[in-house]
């Protein structure tokens, strides 16, 4: 791919910024807190990513004054490999996960796409966020003759209707909600 992708920040990486535990940016987002607003998020596989660029600037526009850590800051530039600094969400391309995935090839399970993966059959993510394998749309759909090449039963058919709906940032079907645990879990909208 020639173009660069963006850096990105999961729970873990958001907290190593701050020199937090990761359990804190669910609490930073709990309606009780509101000190991080969800929506400065995107979802993806029902989990909360951040740019970079916000997530640095964060500390910075909340009450209590947070230094961001410079030096994990880096670390995460390093692990990323070359890409640029988005501030905002509605700059990202479009992301997927692996419910994205399957809805978009209407996958049987889960495990056929872990073992395509597994295999080596399936791109190499774009990212490893806090455990989770993330990738640009195009990575995957540039993958397409390949994965069709080497399947012995699967068609790898792309659903156009969702690829365009990940492209407008209107699609709403699996992986596309944080589903609340906890004591929110009633009063989520």
């Amino acid at each position: 791919m020639s173009w660069r992708k963006p850096y990105l920040v999961g729970h873990q990486e958001f907290a190593a910024l701050y020199r937090v535990d990761p359990t804190m940016i669910s609490q930073w987002l709990a309606p009780s807190r509101r000190v991080l607003d969800p929506s400065t998020a995107i979802v993806v596989s029902g989990v909360r990513y951040w740019p970079l660029g916000f997530a640095a600037r964060f500390g910075a526009t909340t009450k209590r004054f947070r230094q961001v850590d410079f030096d994990a800051k880096s670390r995460i530039i390093a692990e990323q490999g070359a890409g640029w600094e988005a501030d905002l969400g509605d700059e990202l391309p479009p992301l997927l996960g692996q419910q994205e995935i399957i809805e978009m090839f209407h996958l049987p399970s889960q495990g056929t796409l872990a073992t395509t993966i597994a295999t080596g059959r399936f791109p190499a993510s774009d990212w490893l966020l806090s455990g989770s394998m993330l990738w640009m749309l195009d990575t995957v759909l540039m993958a397409v003759p390949a994965l069709r090449e080497s399947a012995r039963s699967l068609p790898w058919d792309v659903d156009e209707a969702v690829v365009t709906a990940l492209r407008d940032g209107t699609y709403v079907g699996p992986g596309s909600r944080v589903f609340t645990r906890g004591r929110h879990a009633r009063k989520a909208v």
